[in-house]
């Protein structure tokens, strides 16, 4: 009898790669390993398990192979609006196919599926440069689909993505259905609107309901399934957001338990919470945070070491020393892995006792700290750096506004020098950065004002001033610090991890560069994107060709090993600056507190051959399989997050457009040119980063002919011309909220070159 689980898994395994292998079901392949009787159930459960996880697949009359034997591929599909996806493989370094429309069976975005590579249609190279004349979207669909890309055809679903779907109810004669909100799902729902005993209230047309979706067998059909909650009126305030909470399943509300173990905290520091950590309290502490912020977890502070340097001290809230391993705080932190920032409202990680409460750096009062001091010399490099738990009493509160307009004036008081200091520190940190090959992707953002109601009432350009980057080069630095040290120690912890991209994805950015008439040479060179992101700054096309930079560069993630951060040029980087919002944080926290910090406060700084120490065996291990599947359920997390908070700024920014519509005088916006098609000006906002259309046919003072040469549209009568660059000022004229497309309308007709 077969009793090891990996034993049987390995005979399976070694069975199916062997020479004379033909394809077997699940009780042939029993009979070849001798299998007894009650040695079959094992056998069915170890087969699902390898099915599952990629290494074995199903095919026809349920017979089992290796996937690379019959040209399969295991996988995440990502669906595009328009019907096509693309299957990001599990394997490494394995080229992503692009699966067609009529390919995609029944598989629906996000789904994990099992993929036939089509050898009769044969990858086609790209040749030469995108044509000119068409869309930016277009050229990357063309390039990013069929170009170099294997093809495929959807043969199984694994695992579902999700099993409920958020839409507008609608009817037609005979029947109801759903529309989804979500445009990559390119179904509709048909559904029975169920009897009031079955909900609080019956849905009406025109309803926000969540479905509950049955198994879609065949794609020749619709699929179907049960409402199971309504939300309410799509127009009524607040519904646009809940819709997005369903549809992610963000966790609004906290367990009992959690909330119960939350307020036994107390707000009030004992002198026993505060044995063997080092007083900082009379420190120049201070915060800097978005003006609407209520948590803050870092803190700064800046010593100028004479002529020899600085000494940065970085002060992040000690959430380790509330939300003990195992708890039900850390259970519930765990499971939501971070927090979530919509327009409107935030879905914390932590309570809110903890989040707004004891844990916040707020100024004036002893927060429980813990603190990575680096010293660096005159040249920015660093010397040194110690860790510590400590206690704090941050000075001020600053918003990113007011530090900003400080260190844009003539210090006058203690905190504008300490502030000018500061900065100079920052400035020579950053200059070094980027010198050592760190890319400049960062971008500005649009923050969405709303009312009571919700209903957004003005978009602002939030630009990454100096302000962000003094704190953004300082949390970096002690990111770095913190990740070394743990390597050094060979304590297991989780990374922040931003592997080297896809060179063939590079090939086909660069591509799209071209199409710009930007000369690029090889960009699996640093240097060269690096030479591109300086060309393109500030030019009206630069958001859309960082955009596309990104999407070439492979997602960042968390990873249980230090594999490196291409984006930031680091080999040693974690997250830990941000406890109060990321999981992932309070990892390292707990890691770090596992380094021998029983020097004394005024002691010496940490050397590398101290930070070498392994430590102590009395210690409990970390298992490192535990850290390995957090850092698994973390990255989803957080990709979920980001995809909720994009949707949220984009539904409220359309919402914005719309009710400029309503209005008598539209407000109206300057705006770039950044691409010319033959239906009309592709334009972006510079004020508010949105994108849109302005339709040929909306230009009314003459026939304008399209040159695709030129990139450009020319007046057939008065010789006008509007090209890629022309600044120019328009207003809302339409908005499609499926589709999410905004056209605008010229204020004038008349062009003015932006340079």
């Amino acid at each position: 009898m077969i009793s090891n689980g990996c034993k049987l898994r390995r005979q399976i395994l070694a069975l199916l790669g062997g020479r004379d292998y033909r394809p077997l079901d699940k009780i042939e392949i029993g009979r070849k390993l001798s299998l007894k009787s009650n040695e079959r159930i094992a056998l069915r459960k170890t087969l699902r398990e390898l099915e599952r996880s990629g290494e074995i697949a199903r095919i026809r009359k349920n017979q089992y192979v290796l996937p690379a034997e019959a040209d399969l591929v295991t996988g995440k599909l990502s669906i595009h609006q328009a019907g096509y996806g693309f299957l990001t493989s599990e394997t490494p370094g394995q080229t992503d196919i692009f699966i067609a429309a009529e390919n995609t069976g029944t598989a629906m975005h996000g789904d994990r599926v099992v993929a036939r590579i089509n050898r009769d249609v044969p990858p086609r190279p790209a040749k030469g440069r995108a044509r000119h004349g068409t869309s930016p979207s277009d050229r990357r669909t063309r390039v990013a689909s069929r170009h170099g890309r294997p093809e495929g055809r959807v043969i199984r679903i694994l695992e579902r993505a999700r099993d409920t779907i958020v839409g507008t109810l609608q009817r037609s004669r005979n029947f109801y259905y759903v529309v989804p909100d979500d445009p990559r799902f390119v179904h509709d729902v048909y559904v029975q609107v169920p009897p009031r005993s079955k909900l609080p209230q019956v849905p009406k047309c025109g309803d926000k309901v969540v479905v509950r979706l049955e198994a879609w067998e065949s794609r020749h059909v619709n699929p179907e399934g049960e409402i199971i909650e309504v939300l309410g009126p799509a127009s009524a305030p607040g519904v646009d957001m809940l819709s997005i909470v369903r549809k992610y399943a963000l966790p609004v509300e906290f367990p009992k338990s959690v909330l119960e173990e939350a307020n036994r905290v107390s707000e009030r520091l004992n002198a026993s919470a505060l044995e063997g950590r080092e007083d900082l309290r009379d420190k120049f502490i201070v915060t800097i945070d978005p003006d609407d912020a209520r948590d803050f977890d870092d803190a700064i502070h800046v010593d100028k070491i004479d002529n020899q340097g600085w000494q940065l001290g970085v002060h992040i809230a000690d959430v380790a020393a509330y939300v003990a391993p195992g708890s039900a705080l850390d259970r519930e932190a765990r499971r939501r892995g971070n927090s979530v920032y919509l327009p409107d409202r935030v879905i914390p990680m932590l309570p809110e006792r903890l989040s707004n409460g004891v844990c916040s750096l707020s100024p004036g009062v002893d927060r429980l700290t813990h603190s990575v001091f680096i010293q660096f010399d005159k040249e920015g490099r660093a010397k040194n750096a110690r860790f510590t738990k400590s206690v704090i009493r941050s000075i001020r509160r600053l918003t990113y506004k007011e530090a900003f307009a400080i260190l844009n004036s003539p210090p006058r008081d203690q905190l504008d020098k300490h502030l000018h200091q500061a900065w100079r520190l920052a400035a020579l940190l950053r200059r070094k950065r980027f010198a050592h090959g760190a890319l400049d992707l960062d971008f500005p953002e649009v923050k969405v004002h709303v009312d009571a109601n919700g209903t957004p009432v003005r978009l602002e350009r939030v630009e990454n001033d100096e302000s962000h980057q003094l704190i953004e080069e300082f949390m970096l630095v002690a990111n770095e610090a913190v990740a070394r040290e743990l390597r050094h120690r060979s304590i297991p912890t989780i990374y922040r991890v931003h592997e080297d991209p896809d060179p063939e994805k590079l090939a086909d950015y660069r591509e799209f560069v071209l199409s710009f008439n930007y000369k690029v040479g090889d960009l699996s060179h640093r240097a060269e994107i690096q030479r591109l992101l300086a060309s393109i700054r500030d030019k009206p096309e630069e958001q859309a060709l960082k955009i596309g930079l990104l999407k070439s560069l492979k997602r960042a993630r968390y990873a249980s090993q230090p594999l490196g951060h291409y984006g930031l040029a680091k080999a040693n980087y974690l997250h830990f600056t941000s406890p109060i919002r990321r999981y992932a944080d309070l990892v390292a926290h707990r890691a770090l507190g596992r380094v021998d910090a029983r020097r004394r406060p005024d002691g010496p700084s940490q050397t590398a051959s101290a930070a070498r120490r392994p430590y102590h065996d009395h210690e409990p291990r970390i298992d490192v399989q535990e850290v390995e599947s957090i850092a698994a359920h973390i990255s989803a997390t957080e990709r979920t997050a980001a995809e909720a908070e994009i949707e949220s700024v984009r539904m409220k920014t359309l919402q914005f457009f719309q009710r400029q519509l309503e209005t008598r005088n539209p407000q109206v916006f300057r705006a770039n040119v950044i691409d010319i098609r033959n239906y009309g000006l592709v334009i972006e906002l510079p004020d508010v980063l949105t994108t849109g259309l302005v339709h040929i046919s909306s230009l009314t003072d003459d026939f304008y002919l399209f040159q695709p040469d030129q990139r450009r549209l020319l007046g057939r009568q008065s010789r006008r011309r509007f090209g890629v660059g022309d600044s120019v000022r328009v207003f809302v004229a339409r908005v499609d909220p499926f589709k999410r497309e905004i056209d605008f309308a010229l204020a004038d007709q008349s062009p003015r070159k932006k340079r």
